[in-house]
């Protein structure tokens, strides 16, 4: 098949960047100010997750410079304010208000919104009926998530649900998916990551995937990279075929590891039903923080360092993504064939 080159030009600042009074916002990837977000996952040494932390047993470094947290969550909990929106650092994302320093009323908790992006290729065949049930217990169980979208891919994406707070539309959507071609995982996971990027809170993708990419021009660390600088996290769930293939079930794990998600391999129905209340119960448990960095001259990767306090904390295990790089001007460009290119959902 012939290839052809579209620029991709991820503007990831949009609206969200903050500037000074008057500033008109424009359609551009010049981020002036920017609030980091992470999703923090901490469990002991059985696996079970750990709760009731409180921001002060939390310590975050970027670069090995402590940070001070801007906003701090636990499930559905309302943010503990620190700080102020409007610091003047160039980085990542910060939502377009401003807090007054005598305020107490912070930044609102704005929950998670989950995309869920589901393997339609003719890897899927066999087991489409019973990937579409697995998807749609998935939908009825979320707890605490704000909103839920629906993409399908094969040769390319599609947007089948826009995100929305109504599971019905959201299940409906489900049923209506219909198998297609060949499989292009990453070019069609990068575009969720692009519209998952504005968002603010915690943010998920949830792939399901039956098989290997074999259409895709994109290569994953692309993707992983995008992920990890706008703080989505990525859910994998391979099935059978895609287990057999080393070289999937390796990328599968490093790319859900970089961004603090994790991979499942599911060898049956009921192993994929266990993989979807995992995330769910994952999902469930995260801590969301953010925080507002501190002057770093390192205009590329900046790593990110999550540590807990205390004697008594110190053999529990914090998970999160490791790191972002600046994404100002930045620009992907790949050989990319039949990626779809239609109009992302509005966050």
């Amino acid at each position: 098949m012939t290839k052809r080159a579209i620029l991709f030009l991820f503007l990831l600042s949009v609206p969200l960047s903050t500037r000074g009074p008057g500033a008109v916002a424009q359609d551009s990837l010049h981020v002036n100010v920017v609030l980091v977000q992470l999703s923090v996952a901490i469990t002991d040494s059985k696996g079970n997750y750990v709760s009731d932390l409180k921001p002060d047993d939390f310590a975050i470094y970027e670069d090995s410079i402590a940070e001070k947290t801007a906003t701090f969550e636990e499930g559905s909990d309302i943010t503990h304010p620190r700080g102020k929106i409007g610091a003047s650092d160039d980085s990542l994302f910060a939502k377009t208000a401003e807090v007054p320093e005598e305020s107490n009323a912070g930044l609102r908790a704005v929950g998670a919104n989950v995309f869920i992006l589901f393997d339609t290729s003719n890897y899927m065949y066999s087991g489409f009926v019973f990937a579409q049930d697995a998807i749609a217990d998935f939908v009825r169980s979320l707890e605490g998530v704000n909103r839920v979208a629906l993409y399908s891919y094969s040769r390319n994406l599609s947007r089948v649900t826009s995100l929305t707070p109504d599971r019905s539309q959201v299940l409906r959507g489900v049923r209506t998916t219909v198998a297609g071609d060949d499989a292009a995982l990453y070019n069609s996971l990068l575009l969720t990551v692009k519209d998952a990027a504005p968002l603010m809170g915690r943010k998920a993708i949830v792939v399901f995937s039956n098989g290997p990419d074999n259409a895709s021009v994109v290569p994953p660390e692309d993707v992983a990279e995008l992920a990890q600088s706008t703080g989505t996290i990525i859910y994998m769930i391979s099935t059978r075929q895609a287990q057999d293939e080393p070289i999937s079930t390796a990328v599968f794990e490093r790319m859900s590891k970089a961004t603090g998600g994790k991979a499942y391999f599911a060898r049956n129905w009921k192993d994929e039903q266990q993989a979807f209340a995992s995330i769910r119960d994952d999902l469930g448990h995260l801590y969301s923080m953010s925080y507002y960095p501190q002057p770093n001259p390192n205009r590329g990767w900046r790593t990110i360092t999550v540590k807990l306090l205390g004697k008594n904390m110190q053999h529990y295990h914090v998970r999160t993504r490791t790191g972002y790089r600046l994404l100002q001007t930045q620009a992907i460009a790949r050989d990319v064939s039949s990626v779809d290119s239609a109009p992302a959902p509005k966050p």
